[in-house]
C-alpha cells in the first residue's frame, strides 16, 4: 500500500451531490446483503420453501457477488463506469420487481442470483467512479470515507428497515422497496455522472478469462458456504473443490497467454494493492463475522425479537460509521500505516471486551465499550483498506483493482465465518443449550486475536520494508 505521511489539512471544499448517489449506491449492495434475513421465516412459510432450501435465499446473493466481482470490475474498466453503475442499478431495480412478484422458492432463489450480480457490477463500478472522480489525497479520502459510512449503515441498518417492514407489509416489501430506490439511482448516475469516453477499441475483453475466473470464484465461493453445513467430504463439496481449482487453475494459464487480460499482470506487481487485498480478507474474515455472533447471541442467548435486535446493532452502525470519519482524518494526521495499525489494534482491543461482556444475564450496556471500541476500529480500517486499494492505480485499471479487492473480501469473509464457526462448535441459527454461549465467547476471542495479528503483521512490515506504506 502506497501511503502518505503526516501533512497539513487543506481547505475542505463540497464533495457534491454526485458522491451522494455514489453513497447511496453502497447503501443498496448493504442492505441488500442482509434485509431478507428477518424476512426468512415469512418467505418460507409462504413459499414453501423447505428448512434446508431457505439458506439460499441468503446464500444465493452471497455466492453471485462473489462470484462476479471480478468481471465487473473489468467491465467497469473496458465498457464505462457510468454505464455498469446505470446498468447495474436498473438489474437491481428489475430483479427486485420479479423477487417481490415471485410466488416459488426456485424463482425467488434465481432472483437473489441476479441481484448478486447486480451487486457485483455495482460495487466496483461505484468505487472506480469515486477514485477516478476525485483526486488521490485528502478528496478522495473523504469521498471514501462517506462512501464507507453509507456502506457500514447499511450493513447494520439493515435488519431493523427488514424487521420493520416485514411487519407492516409482509415479506414482498424488502424487494419492493429496492424498485424506486435502484431506478433513481440509474437516472441520477446518467445525469450526474462524467460521460463514458468512446471505447478504446485496442483493448480486448479476455472473454475465457472471465468466463474461467468468474466460474472458479463461484464454486469456490459456493463452496465455502455450502460445505460447513453439508460437509466437506460430500460428493457436491468436493466435486465444487475440484471444478473451483481446476478452472483457476486454467485462469491462470490463460491470463498469461492473454494479449489483453481479464487482470493485468502489472497490478500484481503493485505491493499496495496486493497489501491492500490481504487487509480486506482480514477485515471481512474477522470484523464483517461479528455480527453472526451478535445475532445468535441477541436472539438466541437472549432472546430479543427480530426488531429487538436490529434496534441493538443501531449503536454499531452509528460507532461504525463515526469510524469511517476518524480514519479519513487520521490517514492525513498520522499516515497510511500508522492508521491502519491503530485501527486495528483499537479493534482487536474492542473484540476482546466484547467477548468478555458476552454473558447469559448480561445487559446491553455492558456490551458497549466493547461495541464502540471495535466499532470506531472497523470504521478506520474500512476506509483506510479502500484508499489503500486504489492508490498509485492507474483510471483505467481502478475497476479491476476495486473488482480484485472486492473478491477478497467476499472469499475471505467466506472462509472467516465458516473457519470461526467450525472453531466454536459450528453453532448456527438452530443451535441452542449451554454450548453456545460458549462457542459464541470463543468466535468473538478468535476474531480479536485475528485483528490483532493482522495489526501486527502491518507493523511487523513496515520495520522490514522501511516504507511508510502498509
Amino acid at each position: 500500500m502506497s501511503a502518505t505521511g503526516p501533512v497539513k489539512t487543506p481547505l475542505r471544499k463540497p464533495l457534491g451531490l454526485p458522491l451522494f448517489v455514489l453513497a447511496l449506491g453502497q447503501l443498496v449492495i448493504s442492505l441488500d446483503y442482509n434485509i431478507v434475513y428477518v424476512a426468512l421465516p415469512d418467505i418460507g412459510a409462504g413459499l414453501g420453501f423447505s428448512d434446508h432450501d431457505l439458506q439460499w435465499v441468503v446464500s444465493a446473493y452471497v455466492v453471485a457477488t462473489g462470484g462476479f466481482l471480478l468481471l465487473g470490475g473489468r467491465a467497469a474498466d473496458l465498457l464505462g463506469k457510468r454505464r455498469m453503475f446505470v446498468v447495474a442499478a436498473l438489474l437491481y431495480a428489475g430483479s427486485s420487481l420479479v423477487g417481490g412478484l415471485s410466488d416459488s422458492p426456485g424463482v425467488l432463489v434465481a432472483v437473489r442470483a441476479v441481484q448478486g450480480v447486480g451487486g457485483s457490477l455495482l460495487f466496483p463500478a461505484t468505487l472506480s467512479l469515486i477514485n477516478t472522480m476525485y483526486d488521490e489525497g485528502p478528496d478522495r479520502n473523504r469521498a471514501l470515507a462517506v462512501w464507507g459510512a453509507a456502506g457500514a449503515g447499511g450493513l447494520c441498518f439493515g435488519s431493523l428497515l427488514g424487521g420493520v417492514l416485514v411487519e407492516a407489509f409482509g415479506w414482498q416489501s424488502v424487494f419492493f422497496v429496492n424498485v424506486p430506490v435502484a431506478g433513481a439511482l440509474a437516472v441520477a448516475g446518467w445525469s450526474l455522472f462524467p460521460v463514458d469516453g468512446p471505447r478504446d477499441r485496442s483493448r480486448h475483453f479476455d472473454v475465457a478469462g472471465a468466463l474461467t475466473a468468474t466460474g472458479g470464484i463461484t464454486l469456490l465461493v459456493f463452496l465455502l458456504v455450502q460445505a460447513p453445513a453439508e460437509g466437506w467430504g460430500t460428493p457436491v463439496a468436493l466435486g465444487s473443490a475440484v471444478l473451483s481449482a481446476g478452472l483457476l487453475s486454467l485462469f491462470a494459464v490463460v491470463e498469461r497467454r492473454s494479449r489483453d487480460p481479464l487482470v493485468p499482470a502489472r497490478l500484481f506487481a503493485h505491493r499496495g494493492l496486493l497489501a491492500a487485498m490481504g487487509v480486506t480478507a482480514l477485515f471481512s474474515a474477522t470484523f464483517s463475522s461479528v455480527p453472526y455472533f451478535l445475532t445468535l447471541y441477541f436472539q438466541t442467548v437472549r432472546g430479543y425479537s427480530a426488531v429487538a435486535t436490529g434496534l441493538a446493532f443501531l449503536v454499531p452502525a452509528v460507532v461504525v460509521a463515526v469510524g469511517t470519519q476518524v480514519g479519513e482524518r487520521a490517514v492525513s494526521a498520522f499516515g497510511m500505516r500508522r492508521m491502519l495499525v491503530g485501527g486495528m489494534a483499537l479493534g482487536a482491543a474492542g473484540a476482546a471486551a466484547l467477548g468478555l461482556a458476552l454473558t447469559s444475564d448480561g445487559s446491553y450496556p455492558a456490551l458497549l465499550p466493547g461495541i464502540v471500541l471495535m466499532g470506531l476500529g472497523q470504521g478506520a480500517a474500512w476506509t483506510g483498506m479502500w484508499i489503500a486499494a486504489s492508490a498509485g492505480v492507474a483510471p483505467g485499471d481502478q475497476g479491476i483493482a476495486s473488482g480484485l479487492a472486492s473478491t477478497t473480501l467476499q472469499v475471505g469473509g467466506a472462509v472467516g465465518l465458516a473457519v470461526l464457526v467450525a472453531l466454536a462448535g459450528g453453532v448456527g441459527q438452530s443451535a441452542s443449550g449451554p454450548g453456545l454461549l460458549g462457542g459464541i465467547r470463543t468466535a468473538v476471542f478468535v476474531i480479536a486475536g485475528g485483528i490483532g495479528c493482522g495489526a501486527l503483521a502491518l507493523l511487523v512490515r513496515r520495520r522490514t520494508t522501511g516504507t511508510g506504506g502498509p
